[in-house]
């Protein structure tokens, strides 16, 4: 495992989840990603996880909407642009694999179906083969997205059939807490980090807590040498009875941990080199 003296920050503003009208400060126009993008990055954001949303607010996957917002993001920050490559549970395959023609740096990975509330967040085997080695061809780097233990067994089966990633390094994000998959507890990421050791010499790994589980998963993926990811995607509570004002205030707060645990944020060049994106 390499324990990075730095914390990989990755703010991840808006998901597909929550609704525009229930939750006010959600960034859903391409304006307010962008300016959100910005201050995160001034705080000490490397990374940001992308949803778009329509006219309606309503998630999408279009094409369009996908190049102009990653376009933008490139132009007005320095942020390593990740697109999701899970977009809403009801979009269909060819619509998530369509996501890497926007040309994102990286894309998100999930490495199985999961029960997602009372969704079912579908990613059969064949797709999963597909968005890998569709990645490894157009040298988008993976965030492979973990919602329960046996899917890190998952990730060492496509690994050894069908190689390392764009980029050579291996990066997974421990989605933890969602109703349906793994719980939100130090318990189970330690138990996640264990077999994380089995997988390619350099593999890191971030962790993001949905809900209540944020801050027991950002103490334990920080006491365990891994690294952050944050947003109204995942949380909208900054605590009991206070909902979150801004996703600034999620990073703001994962920066102040980081830095506790002497492990201060990277910057974008520096996640870059960890992560094998190719610099600017």
């Amino acid at each position: 495992m390499s324990r990075m003296t730095g914390t990989l920050i990755t703010v991840a503003p808006t998901g597909a989840e929550s609704s525009k009208a229930d939750v006010p400060a959600l960034p859903v126009t391409l304006d307010e990603l962008v300016s959100t993008a910005k201050e995160c990055e001034a705080l000490g954001a490397s990374i940001v996880h992308v949803h778009i949303r329509d006219d309606d607010a309503r998630p999408t996957l279009d094409q369009g909407r996908l190049r102009a917002t990653v376009a933008a993001l490139r132009e007005s920050t320095g942020l390593i642009v990740q697109l999701s490559s899970g977009g809403a549970v009801t979009d269909p395959e060819a619509d998530r694999l369509a996501v890497l023609d926007a040309e994102p740096e990286m894309a998100s990975c999930t490495m199985g179906t999961v029960n997602f509330g009372d969704g079912v967040f579908l990613n059969r085997w064949e797709f999963i083969v597909d968005l890998h080695t569709r990645m490894q061809e157009r040298g988008v780097v993976p965030e492979y997205e973990i919602f329960d233990l046996g899917q890190l067994t998952t990730l060492q089966r496509l690994l050894g059939k069908y190689g390392l990633p764009a980029g050579g390094h291996v990066h997974v994000d421990l989605v933890m807490g969602v109703p349906g998959g793994m719980p939100g507890t130090a318990a189970a990421l330690v138990a996640c980090e264990q077999v994380i050791r089995d997988l390619p010499e350099g593999t890191t790994f971030s962790a993001t807590g949905i809900g209540r589980s944020t801050l027991p998963v950002m103490l334990a993926s920080l006491a365990a040498g891994g690294h952050l990811r944050v947003g109204m995607e995942d949380t909208l509570t900054y605590g009991k009875g206070r909902p979150v004002e801004s996703n600034m205030q999620l990073v703001a707060r994962a920066v102040g941990f980081a830095q506790l645990a002497q492990r201060p944020p990277l910057t974008p060049a520096q996640a870059r080199e960890l992560l094998g994106v190719a610099a600017r």
